[in-house]
């Protein structure tokens, strides 16, 4: 697996100089949420502030998409993934997919 101090959000990595791109890697999750989530969610709107329940469902799949990333960049043999970034789409109600994607890249030392 690639650590996560060799992704960027940027299209370099600090002290490394990037010699091959290997293409766009990505990782999807689809979630919806639960009854009781829901629920439990309502509650936490009528006091306001942070809605946990939801913070912590989004922050989970935001970290599995970007996991399944560096799986798909490891698959290709990549040293590190540039370019980071995020999507979210609302495939219908309660249900949203959330897409992390890049570029895997082969570096070396200069």
């Amino acid at each position: 697996m690639i650590p996560h101090e060799m992704t960027s959000s940027t299209f370099e990595v600090p002290g490394f100089r990037v010699t091959r791109g290997l293409g766009i890697v990505k990782g999807i999750v689809v979630r919806s949420r639960s009854v009781f989530g829901t629920i439990g969610a309502s509650l936490q709107t009528m006091v306001g502030g942070d809605i946990t329940l939801f913070t912590n469902l989004c922050e989970r799949t935001r970290e599995d998409a970007y996991t399944r990333m560096l799986g798909h960049a490891a698959e290709l043999g990549a040293d590190a993934v540039v370019g980071v970034r995020y999507d979210a789409t609302e495939v219908m109600q309660g249900v949203t997919e959330v897409l992390c994607y890049g570029t895997a890249v082969k570096l070396d030392k200069p």
